[in-house]
């Protein structure tokens, strides 16, 4: 997981950074995509506060990308997130994050506002995106 985290993030998250998380019961998640031999491929975390999700990170090792990794792990997410009670989600993307931003438009997720200057290495903004009724997700 910190191998795909570090493929894919200027600023990864830490061990001890998700060991943290993983001790929030309740409130943190992290689901894993593998592969046929069950290599691990791809990863989202999310918190579960209330009625919201809060996806943190969404990646996919570089050479399993676009095949549809993430919108699986998306979709289980959603719908465990559903599952919990959240009736809606919200994360931050790069602006300059083309696909990711094409993935959550496909699944419903709007830019909502903006983060001035949120991600450094480099300095950029982040696109708040908000996806409301969950619940209708388990009927698609």
């Amino acid at each position: 997981m910190l191998a795909i985290e570090h493929a894919s993030f200027t600023n990864p998250w830490t061990r001890e950074m998700y060991l943290s998380e993983l001790e929030n019961r309740g409130v943190s998640f992290c689901f894993l995509a593998r592969d046929e031999h069950d290599h691990v491929v791809g990863f989202c975390s999310f918190w579960r506060i209330l009625d919201e999700l809060h996806i943190n990170n969404l990646a996919v090792l570089p050479a399993c990308r676009r095949v549809g990794v993430a919108a699986a792990l998306l979709t289980h997410v959603l719908a465990e997130g559903v599952r919990l009670g959240a009736q809606r989600a919200t994360l931050e993307v790069r602006r300059s994050n083309e696909p990711a931003r094409l993935l959550y438009e496909r699944f419903g997720f709007t830019v909502k506002g903006v983060r001035h200057a949120y991600y450094t290495g480099p300095v950029e903004d982040a696109l708040v995106l908000w996806r409301d009724r969950l619940e209708a997700l388990a009927g698609s």
